[in-house]
This record gives structure tokens, C-alpha cells and sequence, in this order.
């Protein structure tokens, strides 16, 4: 991997750009999947590090949870709380996207616009 300060001058203008796909896109941040923030575009309020350590945990919990129930690798993890939507999806095998949107998003578009963008970070060769 990348030294952090190069992934972040790669990575911001994406998740810039994934950020004002829709209004309902609050933050977004790339992490590794240790759970250190390597570059984000976050709300008011939301710390990089806690959300890279919550998102960590949740991805281990989650891979265990696929593993012992025979459902393959893991693709994705939705969680969906009163005031809206966290998504994490992986990027390769060292990072992942984590994406928090407003309860009115359109889960759809946001599943296929972070995905997008989770090949295009990929395919950036900075991970």
C-alpha cells in the first residue's frame, strides 16, 4: 500500500465526486481494512478514526458471519438506522468504502454508484 498522504491526493477528488452524486450522500471514507482512514470526505461531526475502527469491527463480524454460514466472501454490508444508511463495500483485498447516507437516498443508485466507485479507487493502482 501507498503511503497515506499520496492515497489521500488520489482518493479525495473520487469520493468528492461520489459525495455530490446525490444530496442524500452525507460522507464517505476509504479505509484499510484494520481500520485506518487512508482518505475521507466526512460530515460535520463524524471522526475518520471511529468510523475506520466501527466499520473494521463490523467487516471482521460480518466475514466470520458469511464464512460460518456458507454464504461466500463477503460483497458488502448494509446497516440501516432511523436517521439512514451506512454501506461499506470492499475495495480489493486491503481497503474498503464506507458510504453514510439520509434515509431518503435511493438505496439503489447509491449501491451502484458506490460500487462504481470502489472499482474506480481500485483500478487508481494506489492501494
Amino acid at each position: 500500500m501507498t503511503d497515506k498522504g499520496s492515497i489521500d491526493k488520489v482518493v479525495k477528488p473520487i469520493l468528492k465526486r461520489l459525495n455530490s452524486f446525490s444530496k442524500d450522500i452525507e460522507a464517505s471514507a476509504v479505509m484499510s481494512r484494520d481500520g485506518h482512514s487512508l482518505s475521507s470526505v466526512l460530515g460535520e461531526g463524524v471522526d475518520s478514526d471511529r468510523l475506520g475502527a466501527m466499520c473494521a469491527s463490523m467487516l471482521s463480524l460480518a466475514e466470520r458471519t458469511s464464512r460460518e454460514l456458507k454464504r461466500g466472501n463477503l460483497k458488502q454490508v448494509v446497516i440501516e438506522g432511523d436517521e439512514g444508511y451506512v454501506l461499506i463495500v470492499n475495495i480489493g483485498v486491503e481497503a474498503v468504502l464506507a458510504v453514510v447516507s439520509q434515509p431518503s437516498a435511493k438505496l439503489g443508485m447509491v449501491f451502484v454508484e458506490a460500487k462504481k466507485i470502489a472499482k474506480e479507487i481500485a483500478a487508481a493502482g494506489v492501494l
